[in-house]
């Protein structure tokens, strides 16, 4: 970041011809670079609201300030994601177990004391498997997860894991952090571009990509802390979450990219950070 605004500062001094004065030139280029990134910068810290969480004591930058357009976007995006991912299961009895697990979990924490309308999914889905939270408090699991699961203990996990996603407003944080780093890329793209060749805007586009995806994984570990620390209070044996991870890892065994490269650390990194999550809990240093 440094780097870039040197060169927007040098790029204002540009040489001039010889025997006229000294002075400041105009690269429209540059211009248009400099405006683009104010503007995403002016937005970013002008436009987004600054929250400090509760259940993670960080201060973060929200595209919606209030809880209550999260639930209003959840509700409006739920739809679309249950008719994507094989419609609502028919198999009753799980879904029962799912609700069960969901509400003890937020009624054993202060997830009970937000403004989130908490509503739990089972989907259809028998190929696909995963669980994703949408904001507000829409929060979904697949067939295909909970049929891997081998106890109450695992379905907590997974469930209490995604609680932490929408108390952490990892969604709407994102969103903010999104257009943030979108907006740095295009008007690095733009100062990068000899007008010739857009090789510049994908390096600035890849770099935005990386930094967007370093932050996903910083919301899944947090997710995990969170998890743990529902867990606990609701009663659950916390390290059924390190048996989730290892039928995760087992799941995307031969199939796995690079850990820099998604938007999820690897499960056995994970694993070993919810071990030591733990450990903090039970020593009352976390």
């Amino acid at each position: 970041m440094r780097a870039l605004f040197t060169r927007l500062l040098n790029g204002f001094a540009l040489p001039y011809a010889e025997g006229r004065r000294p002075g400041i030139g105009c690269n429209p280029r540059l211009m248009m670079a400099v405006l683009v990134i104010g503007g995403t910068l002016a937005y970013h810290y002008l436009g987004t609201t600054a929250h400090q969480n509760e259940f993670t004591g960080r201060t973060q930058r929200l595209a919606y300030a209030s809880a209550q357009e999260e639930v209003a976007l959840g509700l409006q995006s739920a739809p679309t994601m249950i008719r994507q991912m094989g419609g609502e299961s028919r198999d009753a009895k799980s879904q029962a177990l799912v609700d069960r697990v969901g509400s003890k979990l937020v009624q054993s924490t202060l997830a009970r004391k937000t403004d989130y309308n908490f509503d739990f999914h089972l989907l259809g889905d028998t190929q696909t498997i995963n669980a994703f939270a949408l904001p507000g408090g829409q929060i979904f699991i697949t067939e295909a997860l909970l049929r891997l699961l081998k106890n109450e203990d695992q379905l907590a996990g997974v469930l209490g894991h995604e609680i932490g996603h929408v108390v952490g407003r990892h969604s709407n944080e994102q969103m903010a952090t999104t257009k943030l780093w979108s907006g740095l890329a295009q008007g690095a793209g733009i100062l990068l571009s000899d007008g010739q060749s857009n090789v510049g805007s994908q390096i600035a586009q890849a770099v935005a990509s990386f930094r967007v995806m370093k932050y996903g994984r910083d919301d899944e570990l947090e997710s995990d802390a969170l998890g743990v620390r529902f867990l606990i209070e609701a009663g659950y044996n916390p390290e059924a979450m390190i048996g989730v991870m290892e039928i995760l890892a087992k799941a995307a065994s031969g199939s796995r990219q690079p850990e820099m490269l998604s938007s999820h650390p690897n499960p056995e990194n994970r694993a070993e950070k919810i071990r030591e999550l733990i450990a903090q809990q039970r020593a009352g240093k976390y």
